[in-house]
């Protein structure tokens, strides 16, 4: 039999998928108390004693969306080598994210980067934390696949990582925005050719 404790925690997470979701679909300033209230059968008041202000909710969502896509996109590529297997794998997994748009909507990172590029407070900080993490991320695995002798030893890692990141960018554009079917293909050439271009002569 489910305790008092353990429904308020299933009622806590029912909450912030449902602001997940909203998130995902209409941006994270879309988020309201009432509009989750509506959607899981509750009343105002009941989300508010579970997750506070409308601000602690956005948080929590952009918690959620963090372990999401690490457990998604990071955490399986750990099972590759490090060096290039790795860094292959983070990226294919990442470019999966963006192509699936049915089941990922979008990226909260860079969505969020741009609702958000001219506010301050805690919604903004905790974005650019997720942001600047998965960059030091990203710097991490390719300077391992450098020490691996896969890529050159003089690469600018902080460089590489610009431009996968606006590989992807791009990408999540184009599927979305566009719906061109062949945006996939051209982000993987463009990501081989990056590829190409770091490693050794």
């Amino acid at each position: 039999m489910e305790t008092r404790s353990e429904r308020a925690e299933t009622t806590l997470t029912a909450i912030v998928g449902a602001a997940l979701d909203i998130a995902v679909t209409e941006g994270l300033e879309s988020i309201s108390i009432g509009e989750v209230a509506k959607r899981l059968d509750l009343s105002k008041s009941g989300v508010f004693s579970r997750i506070g202000s409308r601000e602690q909710l956005q948080v929590a969502v952009l918690l959620e969306f963090d372990k999401r896509f690490v457990q998604t996109v990071f955490l399986p590529a750990m099972g590759e080598a490090r060096g290039l297997p790795r860094l292959q794998a983070v990226m294919r997994r990442w470019l999966n994210w963006a192509s699936d748009v049915d089941r990922h909507k979008t990226c909260l990172y860079t969505a969020g980067a741009f609702e958000y590029d001219d506010r301050e407070g805690p919604v903004r900080e905790h974005l650019l934390d997720g942001v600047l993490r998965w960059r030091a991320t990203l710097r991490r695995t390719v300077l391992q696949a450098v020490e691996a002798g896969h890529l050159r030893a003089d690469l600018d890692a902080e460089q590489m990582v610009f431009e996968m990141d606006a590989i992807f960018t791009l990408l999540l554009h184009d599927a979305r925005f566009l719906r061109d079917p062949r945006a996939p293909e051209r982000a993987e050439r463009a990501w081989q050719r990056l590829l190409k271009d770091c490693q050794p002569a």
